[in-house]
C-alpha cells in the first residue's frame, strides 16, 4: 500500500495553520487587550512577553501558505481569488502591527500613543480579516472546473463577520491567559479578571456557530447528526464544555498561572477539529476534495522530503526560543 500523499499533506497544511493559530494568536491577543490597560508601564511588559518570539510565531502562516502553493495548487488559486480583499487586508493589518511594534519601544513619550493606537489597530484589523476568510471557507465558495466563479466580495456575509468578530474573543482570551502566565502583580489580577468574562463570551460564540453553520449547509448538518456520526463525534461538544468549567474553574481559583493558557490551547483545538469534522475531505468547501485538488504525486513526494526536514528544523528553534526567554517578565524588565 503507498503513501496516500494528499491525506499527510493535508495534516501537514492543518498542523501549520493550527500552530499559527495558537501561537500568533495570544500575540494579536495582546493588541486586542491593549484597550483595557491604559498603564504605560503595563502595555510594556505586556509587549515584552511576546517581544523575544512574536515575528517567529507568523513563520507557521509562510509555512501553510507555501505548503498549500506546493500540494494543492488549485486550492492555492481559488482560496486567494476568492479571498483576495480579506487576506490583503489581514496582511497590511500585519505589517502595520509589526511596524507598531518596534516603533513603540524607540519613539518618545510624545509618539508613544500613536504607535499604541497603530499596534491596536493592526492587532484588530488582522485578527477580523482571519476571523471572516474563516467564515467565507466554512460557507464555501462557487468553483467551476479550476476556477473560482464568485463574486469578489461573496466573502462578506453574515455569517463571515460574525465569525471575525468571534475571532476577536478567542484571541483575547488566548492573550489574557498568556499573560495570565508571564506576568503578575495587578496586571495579572486584571487578566484572571477579563479572562472569566471572555471565556463566557467564547462559549457563546462557539454555540452561536455550531447552531448556525448546520442550519445553513445541510451537507454539515448530515455530517454531525446522522448515526452513527453523532455518537462518533458527540466527545467533541461535550468536551468543549467540560474545557470551559475547567477554565473557569482555574481562573476563580487563581492560584494556577499555566493552567488557563493550557486549557485554552485544548479549547482553540477541539473547536479546530470540529471544523476538520464539517469539511473533510474537502479543501475546498463545499464539493472540492483534497484529491481533486492536489498537484501530481511526483511534485508532493519531492516537497515532502524538504517539509520533513524543514518542520524539525521550526519546531527545534522555536521550541528554543520559548525555553530561552520562560518565566514571568516584570516592570523595567525587556528585551528591546
Amino acid at each position: 500500500m503507498g503513501i496516500d500523499l494528499p491525506v499527510i499533506w493535508a495534516i501537514i497544511i492543518a498542523f501549520g495553520l493550527m500552530m499559527y493559530v495558537i501561537m500568533d494568536g495570544f500575540d494579536l491577543g495582546i493588541g486586542i487587550l491593549f484597550p483595557f490597560i491604559r498603564d504605560r508601564v503595563d502595555r510594556d511588559v505586556m509587549v515584552n512577553t511576546v517581544a523575544p518570539v512574536w515575528d517567529g510565531n507568523e513563520t507557521w502562516l509562510v509555512l501553510g501558505g507555501a505548503c498549500l502553493l506546493g500540494a494543492f495548487p488549485l486550492a492555492y488559486s481559488v482560496l486567494l481569488s476568492a479571498l483576495y480583499f480579506p487576506l490583503i487586508l489581514m496582511l497590511a493589518g500585519l505589517i502595520w502591527r509589526g511596524v507598531a511594534f518596534e516603533f513603540r519601544f524607540k519613539a518618545d513619550e510624545a509618539h508613544k500613543p500613536f504607535w499604541d493606537k497603530a499596534f491596536i489597530w493592526g492587532s484588530y484589523i488582522a485578527t477580523v480579516s482571519q476571523g471572516v476568510a474563516l467564515g467565507a471557507f466554512i460557507n464555501g465558495f462557487v468553483v467551476t472546473g479550476p476556477s473560482y466563479e464568485g463574486g469578489p466580495f461573496d466573502w462578506l456575509t453574515p455569517f463571515s463577520v460574525f465569525t471575525g468578530l468571534g475571532l476577536i474573543v478567542a484571541y483575547a482570551l488566548l492573550g489574557s491567559t498568556w499573560l495570565i502566565m508571564k506576568t503578575e502583580g495587578a496586571l495579572q489580577r486584571r487578566m484572571f479578571s477579563l479572562a472569566k468574562t471572555i471565556t463566557i463570551v467564547l462559549l457563546v460564540v462557539i454555540g452561536i456557530i455550531s447552531l448556525w453553520t448546520p442550519l445553513v449547509h445541510p451537507e454539515v448538518a448530515a455530517r454531525w447528526f446522522v448515526l452513527p456520526n453523532i455518537l462518533l463525534f458527540a466527545p467533541v461538544p461535550v468536551l468543549v464544555l467540560l474545557t470551559v468549567w475547567l477554565i473557569l474553574r482555574v481562573l476563580t481559583q487563581e492560584t494556577m498561572h499555566a493552567a488557563p493558557f493550557l486549557l485554552t490551547l485544548v479549547l482553540l483545538f477541539l473547536g479546530y477539529s470540529g471544523l476538520g469534522i464539517s469539511i473533510w475531505p474537502n479543501i475546498i468547501p463545499p464539493s472540492v476534495s483534497i484529491r481533486a485538488a492536489a498537484a501530481p504525486p511526483e511534485s508532493m513526494g519531492f516537497l515532502l522530503v524538504g517539509a520533513l526536514l524543514i518542520i524539525p528544523t521550526i519546531l527545534v528553534y522555536t521550541s528554543w526560543s520559548y525555553y530561552v526567554f520562560r518565566g514571568k517578565v516584570k516592570a523595567g524588565e525587556g528585551y528591546h
